[in-house]
């Protein structure tokens, strides 16, 4: 959600506070603001504005400046976007400002208090409550550190917190279920909510656990846990590197990552197929590590969500038993966890608060963990019992594609590994499905070189409608194009198992609604005849699929793909629809990489 910088240390820092939020934008851009200080006796300057970070720099002078600084990046939850709801926010007196990302559950009943005892407040958020609770420990006698951690004990919920204050040349953060890290440099150090803010700076970093707080300087810094005993956290270098985290020669972020697919792939198969042998190897887990799994739970959210879903199809196919949750429905649903049940959370950042709370409640049950997910650190991968990173590099686009191919791919080899440990019968076609899955990322790389998903988004860009179908595989994708399409396009898109469209979704189809149907090799034939429905009712069909001979009776276009084995069909046809939001986006001229209302982690539940 909302995107936290704090830098301390050699030279002006308003400039590094800048380019980190904008490396940090993806996390929300409804407003963006800093405060900054010298050493010594310095009050805070704080500059903010609603809207993205160029209305912010718009409104800079020469006056502010700073080597201490916070700023902050919105998505808002409490507050509408305006300059006043914009963060950081101070108290009554000025000396202290602090950004915050997460929610504050208790803070009306705070407010309320503290308004009663004469505190001002100038905003609607949860999060000005913390500077004025801070306020009130510094007169009572307490010093900045202690403040802190004072105010921090009467805060409820979610958050990743930082502060600074007059007359103290140090930063101050914790995190109770929002991401924080800290970056190091010679003579540097920032704190962010995500590695991309500072890494064109660092790549030595220390991940902060729940609890824990930071007390930075600029000759060092100190990490205790809530009671202030000193802790030694471990200092790791982050394998990403900052061209990764930049856009390149692309127009967007999207379109730069659609384009990594290949390579990103590449990285999540290297050293785990052994085509000589005709298994998957998964060196985070010992020979035999699955074997007492009797059934899996994935617990995901949004595109993870489809991930899951179309793993689910994997692993039923390999005699696995397994369900997908929605992670905001998984202890409402409730479902019985059995003694051999492995809940897998599928999370790109690691971070996803609905996520970690299903995540937590098997954990709670007494259930086996594991995190499927891109970000080495993260909450995810350090609270379950096991991690697999698909290895994807950093994605700022938010509309998630390549993470969510290198789900699928690691998911898959999952399957097979699992499959292996609990005594499943070699798959018949072993050979040709290793081989094919090691091919995949030439495979995409075709479908990224001969592509007409430019052409079809401009055919039916009038269309009033654009409904999504498919089985088995092709259904999760056909979940996953409509999101993407409805995202970043602001379009109604729809998407349906293809045999439920004579279940009601058919009284919607007019002219004015094409249908993209994902011809996954799965009952194929099945879903030629849910085509056919549409056809008759007049609405446009396009077909995705490697045999366009096959189909060219009952549709009105066709988006084409190479052959692969029927198991990967369907991804290839991903990448496809993955290209045709895009393009539709583009065409309406649409804010693509920050579409409207959204952000990319959400850290909230």
């Amino acid at each position: 959600m909302c995107g936290i910088i704090a830098r301390i240390g050699d030279g002006d820092g308003v400039a590094e506070l800048l380019d980190a939020l904008a490396n940090l934008e993806y996390r929300g851009y409804d407003s963006a603001g800093i405060a900054v200080k010298g050493s010594g006796a310095c009050r805070p300057t704080i500059a903010k504005r609603e809207g993205e970070i160029a209305n912010l720099r718009a409104i800079l002078g020469d006056g502010v400046s700073g080597s201490i600084g916070i700023g902050h990046t919105r998505w808002s939850t409490h507050g509408a976007p305006s300059d006043a709801n914009a963060h950081p926010h101070a108290d009554c007196t000025g000396e202290v400002a602090v950004v915050h990302n997460g929610i504050i559950e208790n803070y009306e009943t705070l407010r309320t208090e503290l308004e009663s005892r004469g505190h001002a407040f100038e905003s609607e958020t949860d999060t000005e409550v913390v500077p004025h609770l801070v306020e009130e420990y510094r007169e009572a006698g307490y010093g900045a550190e202690a403040s802190f951690r004072h105010a921090i004990a009467d805060l409820e919920g979610s958050y990743a917190i930082a502060m600074i204050v007059e007359g103290e040349d140090e930063i101050y953060a914790t995190r109770s279920g929002s991401p924080l890290v800290l970056g190091i440099d010679a003579g540097r150090y920032y704190l962010a909510s995500d590695v991309p803010a500072f890494l064109e700076f660092t790549d030595e970093v220390v991940y902060l656990e729940d609890g824990q707080v930071v007390v930075v300087r600029e000759d060092g810094f100190e990490v205790s846990d809530v009671d202030g005993n000193a802790l030694q956290p471990t200092v790791e270098t982050v394998e990403w590197d900052a061209e990764d985290a930049g856009k390149g020669r692309y127009n967007h972020y999207m379109l730069k990552e659609i384009n990594e697919q290949p390579e990103a792939l590449r990285q999540t198969l290297n050293g785990r197929v052994d085509l000589e042998n005709e298994r998957v190897e998964l060196e985070e887990f010992p020979e035999g590590a699955f074997e007492g799994v009797d059934e899996v739970h994935f617990v995901a959210c949004g595109t993870s969500y489809h991930a899951a879903v179309y793993a689910r199809q994997l692993f039923h196919d390999r005699g696995i038993p397994a369900q997908a949750f929605f992670a905001s429905e998984y202890a409402t649903i409730n479902p019985p966890l059995g003694e051999n049940t492995l809940t897998v959370a599928v999370t790109q950042s690691g971070e996803t608060a609905d996520t970690l709370s299903a995540l937590r409640r098997a954990a709670g049950k007494g259930g086996r963990t594991l995190a499927v997910t891109n970000v080495v650190g993260s909450t995810a991968a350090r609270e379950a019992d096991d991690a697999l990173f698909i290895r994807a590099g950093p994605e700022i686009g938010v509309a998630a594609t390549k993470t969510f191919s290198s789900q699928v791919v690691s998911l898959a080899m999952l399957a097979e590994r699992m499959a292996e440990d609990r005594g499943a019968e070699p798959r018949a076609d072993a050979a040709r499905y290793l081989q094919a899955l090691s091919d995949l990322p030439d495979a995409i790389e075709q479908v990224l070189g001969d592509t007409s998903a430019e052409r079809v988004a401009s055919a039916y860009a009038d269309s009033l409608s654009h409904f999504f179908i498919g089985r088995g595989t092709g259904h999760a994708v056909a979940l996953e194009g409509a999101l993407k399409f409805k995202e970043i396009t602001y379009e109604h898109a729809e998407a349906f198992a293809a045999g439920e469209l004579k279940h009601g979704p058919l009284a919607l189809v007019t002219s004015e609604t094409p249908v993209f149907a994902v011809l996954s090799g799965d009952y194929d034939e099945k879903t030629y005849g849910n085509m056919e429905e549409v056809k008759s009712r007049g609405a446009p069909v396009i077909a995705l699929t490697d045999a366009p001979e096959s189909v060219s009776r009952v549709t009105d276009d066709v988006i084409t793909m190479p052959e692969t084995h029927e198991d990967l069909k369907s991804l290839l046809a991903n990448v496809q629809l993955q290209l045709l939001s895009y393009h539709a986006a583009s065409l309406r001229g649409r804010a693509i990489d920050k579409p409207r209302n959204l952000a990319k982690s959400v850290t909230v539940e």
